[in-house]
């Protein structure tokens, strides 16, 4: 019986590496990409190859390596990305670029990538994590949502043009995770905060909220997750790991004044967190 295939980007840290080890535990060959090759699961059923989502020619690089080890690509899950934080008018423009360019641009690289070889075995799962912030807006985080924001519509427009090819593409929304996300968070608000700046209590406030937040859910959950959503015979267009992130988003979606009035709430608060 011939083995599944699945690439994972961001296979080097958190989801994505959790991701590769269970999709390889299950009896699928994985070919894992990330920019740190040597942290990539080195175990039964993995490849590791170094793989940069912002660079064309290191994506072309990698999917030849792929199509030389396999002819089929069963499931693409796109994980890797990352948060800039901070106010609109002072995070640089540059920074916001480099973000669209690995959270946005890497999963359309991909997806550009592996849909000749999906198209032509006439199947496929394209799995890409978002984010609810996608959805339910925060102060500081304006960026980091845009970008989330950007891959959900682009990949139900994505779904509407693969199904005819036997193709589904699907959205995770993982929520909260014990990864190292929160803590590249802290470091990007020192980043982005700029002395004298007029929107230094607000940028205290939420840093002191983010600080004491406590995420419960690990990337072993969301691998679970990420594996039903490759899976599933009917998959969904989302898939959230927990019921609070669905009400958010659900609050967010069909409440929009609602849910704007009470982030004024809260950022009025932390503007006065002492």
């Amino acid at each position: 019986m011939t083995q599944s295939v699945a690439i994972i980007t961001g296979a080097s840290s958190g989801m994505g590496k959790a991701a590769a080890e269970l999709f390889a535990q299950k009896g699928w060959q994985v070919f894992g990409g990330a920019r740190h090759v040597d942290a990539i699961p080195q175990q039964t059923n993995i490849h590791g190859y170094r793989l940069d989502v912002t660079d064309q020619d290191s994506v072309t690089a990698f999917m030849t390596a792929v199509m030389q080890e396999t002819k089929r690509v069963d499931v693409l899950i796109n994980v890797v990305g990352y948060g800039e934080y901070g106010p609109v008018e002072e995070v640089d423009v540059a920074a916001v670029e480099t973000e669209f360019q690995t959270n946005y641009f890497g999963a359309v690289r991909m997806v550009q990538a592996v849909l000749p070889t999906m198209r032509q075995q006439e199947a496929g799962r394209i799995v890409t994590v978002s984010s609810g912030v996608g959805n339910v807006y925060m102060p500081t985080g304006s960026y980091y949502s845009a970008s989330k924001a950007a891959l959900q519509i682009w990949s139900d427009t994505l779904n509407l043009e693969v199904q005819p090819f036997g193709i589904q593409a699907t959205v995770v929304m993982p929520g909260a995770t014990k990864t190292n996300f929160l803590p590249k968070m802290a470091a990007s608000f020192k980043r982005h905060t700029n002395p004298g700046s007029a929107y230094q209590p607000l940028m205290a406030g939420v840093q002191k909220m983010t600080a004491g937040y406590q995420a419960n859910a690990t990337a072993a959950d969301l691998a679970v997750l990420f594996y039903r959503a490759a899976t599933d015979n009917k998959p969904k267009l989302r898939y959230f790991n927990t019921i609070s992130d669905r009400i958010s988003v659900y609050v967010a979606r069909n409440h929009p004044n609602l849910w704007h009035r009470l982030m004024t709430r809260n950022t009025a608060r932390m503007m006065n967190a002492k």
